[in-house]
């Protein structure tokens, strides 16, 4: 055992030589880490394994001084049989990390959910769902498959206003009342346009999930690769980020949708329809809503006019 010690130290420490000048050219052929760099080459192949193969060296002199072809064959291999076997560990406490991270992100989502907000079942859509409900329940199920439990959230948010919006409508005022009417259409105008942007953000996620951002970099960190294929995982990655950049666009313009019908609604809870200062407020509170769903009309048309001029 310790003659084989004696040549197993013999060979890893020349083999330290050969990974050092090739980890100068190219770390990443020589560090099994996520982001190598020459300092970790410098470190591993001047240093820690030098240092390791000289202790090892050292106390296998108690035998005497005798090292086996063996140990000097498994010495030269040692090095080229660890990466492979680093580099997989190194990406299994990245994905576990990731999955940790996600599996957090959606245990904060759950702890943050607001009070009183129903829960939308995607499969079994309330009895008295109209089409925008429904299409609501469609979305949210598409962003649970999609893993944006984040996202999914907003359906059950934008339903439960929609609810509480009809309910006080109908409640302040007459079935046949010109405000009941006015009030009904500008509520479900601007649900409508929030829920069509729910619908995008359910599609866009949906192909999003299908995108494999993980093998695209680590295709451009590995060997060397094509550059037409390099420039196309480029373009994957820059997809991706607009994507995400255009999700996170459209979930803001729903909050702010939601906070436009929450003041509505506060507005409505207010109101005393024996006293006309609170119908005055109300009536405000509409003109509001109105002008947001016109800024809002006004702006998509505009982002698609610009998108179709990029294109």
């Amino acid at each position: 055992m310790l003659n084989f010690l004696q040549g197993f130290s013999y060979g890893l420490f020349l083999s330290c030589i050969p990974w050092f000048i090739v980890g100068l050219l190219n770390p990443r052929l020589a560090v099994p880490t996520l982001q190598p760099s020459r300092w970790q080459v410098v470190l591993r192949y001047w240093l820690v394994l030098p240092g390791a193969s000289f202790l090892i060296w050292l106390t296998s002199l108690w035998g005497g001084f005798g090292p086996s072809l063996g140990g000097w064959i498994a010495g030269l291999a040692a090095v080229a049989v660890a990466l492979p076997v680093e580099r997989w560990w190194h990406r299994w406490r990245a994905k576990r990390a990731d999955r940790q991270g996600q599996a957090a992100a959606a245990a904060a989502a759950r702890a943050e959910r607001e009070r009183g907000v129903a829960q939308l079942d995607p499969e079994s859509p309330p009895a008295d769902a109209d089409e925008l409900v429904k299409v609501q329940c469609v979305a949210k199920g598409i962003l649970l498959r999609a893993g944006c439990d984040q996202h999914a959230g907003q359906a059950d948010r934008l339903y439960s206003r929609y609810q509480r919006l009809r309910g006080l409508l109908d409640r302040r005022f007459g079935e046949g009342e010109l405000a009941s009417q006015r009030g009904h259409a500008v509520v479900r105008e601007v649900v409508a346009a929030a829920t069509e942007r729910l619908q995008a953000i359910a599609t866009q996620a949906d192909g999003l999930a299908s995108l494999d951002e993980g093998y695209a970099r680590r295709r451009l960190d590995g060997a060397e690769i094509d550059p037409t294929e390099a420039k196309a995982l480029r373009r994957r990655l820059e997809l991706i980020a607009e994507t995400r950049a255009r999700l996170e666009q459209m979930v803001s313009e729903n909050e702010t949708a939601l906070t436009a019908l929450d003041e509505l609604a506060m507005a409505l809870s207010r109101l005393d329809t024996s006293k006309p200062r609170h119908a005055v407020s109300t009536e405000r509170a509409l003109v509001e809503l109105q002008r947001f769903q016109d800024r809002t009309i006004d702006y998509t048309h505009s982002a698609r006019r610009a998108e179709g001029q990029k294109r």
